[in-house]
Formats: C-alpha cells, sequence, structure tokens
C-alpha cells in the first residue's frame, strides 16, 4: 500500500507544482531566489516540527551531510534548471522534454552496474522517449534557451534520482530527514548563487511589493507548500520505489499536465504532431506498468521456490 501512495502522492504534487510555478514565474521572474525562499521553508518547517515534538526527526550529523552533499547539489540544479526553462518553453513541451528522464535514469543504472533491465521494460521506456520527439516536433515556439535550461535538468534530475535511493537505502533515513539535510544544505549554496547572479539584492525587494497583491501572495504561500510536499512525496516514492519507477509516475502524470497545459495559462499551439506524440508516450507508459506488474507477479513465486528448496 505504502508504494502506490508513494506513487500517487508524488504524481500528484509533481502536476499541481508545474502550474504553480509556471503561474508564479509569469509575475516574477527571479527563480533563484524562489527556489532559495522554498528550502528556506521547508528548513524552517521541520525545524519547527521537531521543536513542538510533530516530527520525529534527528538532528543534523555532520558525516550523513557529508554523505548527502552530492544529493542536495544535483537537487538544486535539477531544480533551478527546471524553473528557468518554465521561462521560456510552455508547459506540454516543457513535461515533453522531463520525459526524457526514465531513458536517462535506465542509462544511468546500466552504467552503474544496477542490472540489465527487462527487454520490456527497456522497450517501453524507449517508447515514451520516442513519443516526446514527436510531440517536441510539432513545437511552433522552439526557444533554445530553454530547451537548453530543461535538457540540463534532466541531467541532473538523473543523478538526483539516483542518489536519493542510493542515500535512502544506506543511511537509512526518513522522508522528512533527507529533506532537512536537502534543505539546510542547499542555502549557502542558492545563497552564493543569487548574490554571484545579481538577482539579490532586487529579486528580494521585488518580492516584497509584489506580496502586498493577494493573488500574488496566494501563488506564492501555494508555491512553497506544495514545494514541500513534492520534495517529501518524491524522496518517499524513491525509497519505496525505484528511482525508474518514480520517473514513470512523472511520465504518467504529464499526460494529464500536457492536456489541462493546452487550455491553461495560454502559449500553446495546436498541432497534429503534439497529439500522435501523447499517444505514443501513453502507449509506453502503460506497457511499462504492465511489464513490471508482471515482472513483479513472477518473482514471488520463484522467492517462495527459493525458500522451500533451503528448507529441505
Amino acid at each position: 500500500m505504502a508504494l502506490e501512495i508513494g506513487a500517487v502522492s508524488y504524481g500528484i504534487a509533481s502536476m499541481a507544482m508545474v502550474f504553480i510555478n509556471k503561474a508564479i514565474l509569469m509575475q516574477y521572474a527571479h527563480s533563484m531566489t524562489l527556489l532559495t525562499v522554498q528550502q528556506l521553508a521547508t528548513a524552517l518547517l521541520i525545524h519547527f516540527g521537531r521543536q513542538l515534538g510533530y516530527t520525529k526527526t534527528k538532528g543534523i550529523d555532520f558525516t550523513t551531510a557529508k554523505r548527502l552533499l552530492p544529493v542536495s547539489l544535483f537537487y538544486n540544479a535539477n531544480v533551478a534548471f527546471a524553473l528557468a526553462s518554465l521561462k521560456g518553453v510552455n508547459i506540454p513541451m516543457y513535461i515533453a522534454l522531463k520525459r526524457l528522464t526514465p531513458l536517462a535514469v535506465l542509462i544511468a543504472g546500466f552504467f552503474s552496474g544496477k542490472g540489465k533491465p527487462t527487454t520490456q521494460v527497456t522497450l517501453s521506456v524507449l517508447l515514451t522517449a520516442a513519443g516526446v520527439v514527436v510531440a517536441a516536433v510539432g513545437d511552433f515556439s522552439f526557444d533554445l534557451f530553454g530547451y537548453s535550461m530543461a535538457l540540463t535538468s534532466v541531467f541532473f534530475q538523473t543523478m538526483y534520482l539516483v542518489l536519493v535511493e542510493k542515500s535512502g537505502a544506506e543511511d537509512g533515513l526518513s522522508s522528512v530527514e533527507i529533506m532537512l539535510y536537502n534543505s539546510v544544505l542547499s542555502l549557502p549554496f542558492l545563497i552564493f548563487l543569487i548574490i554571484a547572479t545579481g538577482e539579490f539584492p532586487n529579486s528580494l525587494a521585488l518580492l516584497f511589493a509584489k506580496s502586498n497583491s493577494f493573488s500574488f501572495l496566494m501563488i506564492l504561500l501555494l508555491s512553497l507548500v506544495m514545494g514541500i510536499a513534492l520534495n517529501y512525496t518524491m524522496f518517499l516514492c524513491t525509497i519505496v520505489n525505484s528511482a525508474l519507477t518514480t520517473t514513470i509516475v512523472g511520465v504518467l502524470k504529464g499526460v494529464v499536465s500536457t492536456t489541462l497545459g493546452f487550455v491553461l495559462l495560454g502559449g500553446v499551439q495546436v498541432h497534429g504532431l503534439n497529439v500522435t506524440g501523447l499517444v505514443i508516450n501513453t502507449a509506453g507508459g502503460v506497457w511499462y506498468s504492465i511489464a513490471k506488474y508482471q515482472q513483479k507477479k513472477n518473482k514471488a513465486p520463484k522467492l517462495m521456490s527459493d525458500l522451500e528448496a533451503h528448507r529441505k
């Protein structure tokens, strides 16, 4: 049950966050400052949650922090490039480009010695990626910078997911604990970036000025809340499932997000190639789900046979 809840929760949070980020970036273009505020809110929420007894999260341990530092760096690079791409790419094309992540995770897992996936799993992920390419060809609002940022985000998200899966298995940390380490470790890095890029202090002054608008303030607060929810559900999904499963969930929720993206927030021209690509992508996602179900079903009898043989 935990597997299904983790995957579904991540899918819903991830889908909502794309639209929320796009909406807030249309009014406030300083993406790095936005990310810094989101991480600060996460760290403060967990800290006060510990103080008030709502969570039993342990304090920061230097050895664990050192081990999780690469996770934090890859996470923030992923989100930073993703936010940057949303400035110039419409939501359906952004999602289409991000759907290349499962293929990247599959390749990373193969070269890291995780083991060779089944033929059906491999072909289903390749079909999903093919659908992405077909859908992207029909993009009439091509933005080179936005595409480059999205593809760079795919690389960092791949490394991030694999490292999260590894750190969760090795350290036995809970989702909330990994969130705490991630937010605390990221803050010095993000503060340095907003100063180095020149966003600060103008971005902070603009943020306070726009906070006078009730609608902007509501979107900002929703962004902070959903950012925390997305982090938690992503860590949870990656820990109780595999990194590939997490990214495939992202692909499937992307079908719904893409459909909504054609009618929400504007900037999209409907084209036959987009629809064709989505159909191919959906077929790949369904195929993958069936392949994983059959693989899990076949493993259970084999495990029972091994146990019975051991007893004999």
